[in-house]
């Protein structure tokens, strides 16, 4: 079992390929062990090229990657790493209990433990009655589940998924969910890049976004979902006294006809958000706050809001923000 070190840990990781090109700038972060960490950002980001970095994949041209303590670049520290890759490809003449087997060997597991490991990690996928059926005769949803027990196979204590539910059906999505949850239940720590963030948002404890090959955002969902609270309201009329009376409280106002939608500074700010609409004279018809999404969070991470929506907005303003949506 592995020390009490980081089951993730990166400092100022950055790769350059030849011709100047920079998949990862400068990329920092820490997981620690038994979490189940979401790992988000647009195509190009640097993700696959992070990804291929902590597994030994790739060299990083600067910076470190340790896992549970031991450098990356060392084959012992990814002893305790199942890893589903994105793109997997199984001989079609295989079982898939033989696929499973096949990998249990390579990981330098015993010949006597391999039948339990390889049923255990079917059962838990829900391949449980198909693992002597050949990979020929697997739909591509039970493609995707055996890659993942071929991530769990040898019982590892880190396992890297990338996009484990991307070809999966409602159904099959949430058992995933369980699957992953059972391996925070057990102790495992789970690193998950995907880019449904519904799904991140449904079962990671923490996040990271990576921007421009950088971290940019990090912290625990709940922290980066509080601070980002909105609230739609809806007036008898907009007036420049009103957006004056508002914006102390807000991060930003963008209006439409009689509605705003207004970014608070505080989540807190809610009852004087309430109190200076009617000090302005403004008849309120509805207020309603609505808790920011993970998918909010991302967009406004990796698209700034325009210049347009900043609260130094006139009552001119409103009519061109109208027109623009």
């Amino acid at each position: 079992m592995p020390d009490a070190s980081p089951a993730i840990e990166t400092c100022e990781l950055r790769k350059e390929y030849d011709g100047g090109r920079v998949a990862v700038e400068s990329a920092s972060l820490t997981v620690a062990p038994g979490e189940v960490f979401g790992f988000l950002g647009a195509n190009g980001a640097g993700k696959t090229t992070f990804v291929k970095m902590l597994l030994g994949l790739v060299r990083p041209t600067r910076g470190s990657a340790a896992l549970f303590g031991r450098s990356t670049r060392h084959p012992a520290a990814r002893v305790a790493v199942g890893y589903q890759p994105e793109q997997f490809r199984f001989p079609e003449w295989m079982t898939g209990a033989e696929v499973l087997a096949f990998h249990a060997r390579l990981s330098g597991m015993g010949t006597g433990g391999r039948p339990n490991a390889v049923s255990n990690a079917l059962e838990r996928v829900g391949l449980g009655g198909r693992g002597r059926d050949r990979v020929s005769t697997y739909s591509k949803g039970m493609q995707q589940r055996l890659a993942l027990a071929q991530a769990l196979v040898a019982r590892p204590h880190l396992v890297i998924l990338d996009e484990p539910t991307s070809a999966l059906d409602p159904i099959g999505r949430r058992d995933v969910r369980e699957v992953i949850a059972s391996l925070r239940d057990d102790g495992i720590t789970v690193f998950l890049n995907s880019h449904l963030l519904s799904e991140v948002e449904l079962i990671c404890d923490r996040v990271a976004i990576l921007h421009q090959g950088s971290v940019v955002r990090e912290g625990r969902l709940s922290e980066l979902l509080q601070a980002t609270t909105e609230l739609h309201l809806t007036v008898d009329v907009v007036t420049e006294p009103l957006l004056a009376a508002l914006r102390p409280f807000a991060r930003s106002i963008r209006a439409n006809g009689r509605s705003l939608d207004i970014e608070l500074a505080s989540p807190d700010a809610v009852p004087a958000i309430a109190r200076a609409t009617q000090a302005a004279g403004a008849e309120l018809w509805e207020l309603r706050p609505r808790q920011t999404t993970l998918e909010d969070v991302f967009i406004g991470v990796v698209r700034p809001p325009e210049s347009s929506m900043l609260p130094d907005a006139t009552t001119n303003d409103e009519n061109r923000w109208s027109s623009e949506q």
